[in-house]
């Protein structure tokens, strides 16, 4: 499960047997987990989040989007 980035506490990444799947990246913080799709960025499921956290994320993954995009798309078209 390749890890894209780490942000603040928030761990960015994706499991190697996703590529068949859109373009999309987890989060988790401890024993959080939400899924987030990045074309166009949307919530899938916020997991343990809170709304407010969610929301959070969700601007982290707008701000990052083509960095997570690009490591996808590297790590999938091997």
């Amino acid at each position: 499960m390749p890890t894209v980035a780490w942000i603040g506490p928030y761990r960015f990444f994706f499991f190697s047997n996703e590529g068949s799947e859109p373009p999309h990246i987890h989060v988790q913080e401890g024993r959080k987990l939400a899924k987030f799709w990045l074309d166009p960025v949307a919530l899938d499921h916020r997991g343990r989040f809170t709304a407010h956290e969610a929301r959070k994320i969700h601007r982290l993954v707008l701000e990052n989007r083509s960095r997570f995009l690009e490591a996808w798309n590297e790590y999938f078209s091997r």
